[in-house]
């Protein structure tokens, strides 16, 4: 079969790729970045869902596709990455042109549970509406719905890993927020399955909503406390938080880049995510994967999972020594010591001046580029010469700092230590 993956490059995308080349299908990759490749049944093509709104685009992508599989999606909206253009117009134009065409046979769209009757935030309602019109087609059409995807290499298992491995856990409010998380594997089955179109419609239908979920509905910390069993860890402290403090945090969250959690994601998280598992069980021939069985490699994954804060914290730390040393720099210490301390270097009288303020200027900026910067690597090498500098100088002209009992210089080692590990780690 020839099919159209449009979200080739995402992490579902990328896993169901790999197993419809082993099925022996021709796939056609629609990603932003079109890629090259030497296997003969697997192509890439452009397509931009920010842009894409209209049929006659998609049209002429379909020629000999018989099959489209739709995994785009967001979490968050970023500039034109927005829910009305990549869940809804975008994918509507794509189902349309499929409806129009002589050579699509079906379609499988990737939506989410809860995006029913009671969705109420942009996300569902989003991924709603383009369900609806997909539903509406006379088209072959399978809606699937999955809970929360666990797969090794995801970002979300990667925090949610993360979070198992921390010492503690927050519950952010009373309600259930149930959870029905299912393996990568499994979905990716379910879907060759469908493929294989191993689950009848309705007589009088052309479309089926189908949640892909595991065996078991749990609370989300419950999950957490799972992940954390599987990966060979003790129980973890269990902090419940009230709703009025939960919603407070969730609305704070808005203005902090990269928080997992939002008033949005609050709404949905206590709505909770579980369905049926009784179809992907149809599909599979057999229970989907348990949670237990979720952890392949404990201590690979354990070691992993606690990177995924303790670096955040030793970078954080680095952070706060170079901007509290700054701030020293600039004038809690006294400002003639600091002149004294530079004569003694070597450092001529006009100069002073402009190597405290400079410096400590210099010290500021590595702070906050540490903080805020999305690249880091030459920071690292920065703070490793200057740190280097700094204790071969004060070594020679001020050797009092080697040798004094409290080690002010000699622990510039375990600094130095740490900086290069954070410079080796660095993504």
């Amino acid at each position: 079969m020839r099919i159209l993956l449009t979200g080739a490059s995402g992490f579902i995308g990328q896993h169901l790729l790999t197993a419809l080349l082993a099925e022996g299908h021709h796939v056609v990759c629609a990603v932003r970045t079109p890629a090259n490749s030497d296997n003969p049944r697997l192509s890439y093509i452009h397509a931009d869902f920010a842009n894409d709104t209209d049929k006659s685009v998609w049209l002429a992508r379909l020629s000999k596709v018989e099959a489209v599989i739709n995994t785009v999606g967001i979490f968050r909206e970023a500039g034109r990455q927005t829910f009305e253009r990549l869940h809804t117009l975008a994918p509507c134009a794509l189902f349309a042109a499929c409806a129009e065409s002589e050579d699509v046979r079906m379609v499988i769209q990737f939506s989410a549970l809860g995006a029913d009757g009671e969705a109420d935030t942009p996300y569902h309602l989003s991924k709603k509406a383009a369900d609806d019109y997909l539903a509406s087609l006379p088209l072959r059409a399978y809606i699937v719905q999955p809970s929360l995807v666990y797969g090794a290499d995801g970002a979300s298992a990667r925090v949610f890993r993360t979070l198992a491995s921390m010492p503690l856990t927050m519950r952010f409010g009373s309600a259930p927020q149930l959870v029905q998380p299912v393996h990568i594997d499994d979905l990716v089955a379910a879907v060759n399955a469908l493929l294989r179109q191993r689950m009848p419609l309705a007589a009088g239908s052309s479309s089926m909503r189908v949640p892909l979920v595991g065996p078991e509905a749990l609370p989300f910390t419950d999950y957490l406390a799972r992940l954390r069993a599987a990966l060979g860890m003790g129980r973890q402290l269990l902090l419940p938080l009230p709703d009025g403090l939960a919603r407070l945090l969730a609305k704070a969250g808005r203005w902090v880049p990269g928080a997992l959690l939002d008033e949005d994601a609050l709404r949905m998280l206590n709505r909770g995510n579980t369905g049926d598992a009784l179809l992907i069980t149809h599909l599979l021939g057999r229970p989907p994967t348990p949670i237990a069985a979720f952890i392949t490699s404990p201590r690979a994954e354990r070691t992993l999972a606690k990177l995924g804060w303790l670096l955040p914290t030793l970078r954080w730390s680095i952070v706060t020594v170079w901007i509290a040393t700054a701030i020293v720099s600039f004038g809690l210490y006294p400002v003639e010591q600091s002149y004294d301390l530079l004569a003694r270097t070597g450092i001529p009288p006009p100069l002073r001046p402009l190597m405290l303020y400079g410096a400590a200027s210099f010290d500021l900026l590595l702070g906050l580029g540490i903080a805020f910067l999305p690249r880091r690597r030459p920071l690292w090498l920065a703070q490793l010469a200057l740190i280097g500098f700094y204790t071969v100088v004060i070594a020679f002209k001020l050797p009092e700092f080697l040798l004094h009992p409290y080690g002010p210089l000699t622990k510039n080692l375990p600094m130095l230590a740490a900086i290069w590990l954070l410079y080796e780690l660095e993504e």
